[in-house]
C-alpha cells in the first residue's frame, strides 16, 4: 500500500492514525543520498535494478534498501513524468510527501528526464545535495513552468524549449566591440572587491571565459549540450579557475559582475527581449556554478 500513498488512510486492514500513516510513508520514501548519487546517472530499467548489488556494495547500504529506493524514485517518475503542473505539487499529491522530500525528488525526476551528465569522473566530488539544488534553480527558471515561459505548458519535466532557441541570441556578446567594452566595464566595477592577481587574471582570461559561457548558454537548445551541462561548466569554467587559486568568493564576483555590466551596453539598452532572456538564464547559471564550485 506503501507504492499508493494516497490509499493507505481509506484501507482498513490496519487501524493507523493520521500521524502514524504519515510516518510511514516518510519514512518509505526517505532515501540515502550516496544511492541516489549513483542512481542518478543511471536508465531507471531492470537492467540498471540488476547492478545495484555493486552499488550496495559501494555504499554499504543493504541491497534491500537500494532496491526499495532504486523502486520509488523509478515509481516517482513514471507517475510524474507526463502531468503538466508543478512537479513538486504533482509529487505531493500523489505521494503525500513533505515538500523538502518532494523537492528531492523533484529534482530526481528532472535530471533523470533530461539525461544530465552526472557520472563522469571529475564530477565525483559533486553530492546528491549540489544537484537537487542545481535542478530545483532550473526547474525554477528555466522549465516550461518559469513564469517568464511566453507558452505556458506548465510543465517542469521539460525545459522550455522556445527560452533555450532565444539563449542563441547571446552569441552576439562575443563579437569584438560588445566584448571588449563587456571587459572594460566588468573590470571597472572588479577592482575593488577583488585581489590585484585575481583582477589580472580576470582580465587576461575573459575573452575564454565570456566564450565559455556564452556557449553554454546557446548551446543548451542541443540534447548533448544541455545533457553536458555540468561537465562544460566544471571543465570550462570551475576547473581553471580553481587552478589559478580563486576562490569561491572570487568566482562569486566574477559572475556578478559579468553578469550585471552586460546590462550597462548598448546593444542591451535597446532590447528589452534580450533583457529578459540574459537575466533568465544569468540567474540560474551563476547558483548553478557556485553550488558546483569546490567547498575548499
Amino acid at each position: 500500500m506503501l507504492k499508493t500513498p494516497t490509499r493507505l488512510s481509506h484501507q482498513l486492514v490496519y487501524q493507523f492514525d493520521t500521524e502514524t500513516i504519515d510516518m510511514l510513508i516518510q519514512k518509505y520514501y526517505s532515501f540515502d543520498a550516496s544511492v541516489i548519487r549513483e542512481i542518478f546517472g543511471r536508465k531507471l530499467n531492470s537492467r540498471s535494478r540488476k547492478d545495484l548489488d555493486d552499488l550496495s556494495e559501494e555504499t554499504g547500504v543493504p541491497l534491500r534498501s537500494c532496491r526499495r529506493q532504486f523502486d520509488n524514485a523509478k515509481r516517482v517518475f513514471k507517475t510524474v513524468e507526463e502531468m503538466s503542473g508543478r512537479l513538486v505539487d504533482n509529487i505531493q499529491t500523489h505521494f503525500c510527501l513533505k515538500e523538502d522530500l518532494a523537492k528531492a525528488y523533484a529534482a530526481i525526476v528532472f535530471i533523470t528526464n533530461n539525461r544530465f551528465e552526472t557520472g563522469k569522473k571529475k564530477l565525483n566530488y559533486l553530492t546528491f545535495e549540489d544537484f537537487a539544488v542545481c535542478a530545483n534553480h532550473m526547474i525554477s527558471n528555466w522549465s516550461y513552468s518559469s513564469e517568464d515561459c511566453q507558452n505556458h505548458e506548465d510543465m517542469d519535466v521539460d525545459m522550455d524549449r522556445d527560452f533555450l532557441m532565444d539563449l542563441r541570441e547571446v552569441k552576439v556578446l562575443m563579437e569584438r566591440e560588445y566584448a571588449e567594452e563587456h571587459r572594460s566595464l566588468m573590470l571597472r566595477v572588479l577592482q575593488p572587491t577583488v585581489r590585484e592577481k585575481v583582477l589580472t587574471e580576470m582580465d587576461n582570461n575573459f575573452r575564454s571565459v565570456s566564450k565559455a559561457i556564452i556557449n553554454i548558454a546557446s548551446g543548451l537548445n542541443h540534447s548533448k549540450e544541455s545533457r553536458d551541462i555540468f561537465i562544460d561548466v566544471f571543465e570550462k569554467l570551475i576547473e581553471p579557475w580553481v587552478q589559478m587559486s580563486w576562490s569561491k568568493s572570487d568566482a562569486y564576483h566574477f559572475l556578478n559582475a559579468f553578469k550585471d555590466t552586460a546590462l550597462q551596453l548598448d546593444l542591451f539598452r535597446t532590447s528589452p527581449k534580450l533583457v529578459k532572456i540574459w537575466e533568465r538564464f544569468m540567474s540560474t547559471f551563476n547558483p548553478l556554478v557556485l553550488q558546483m564550485y569546490p567547498k575548499t
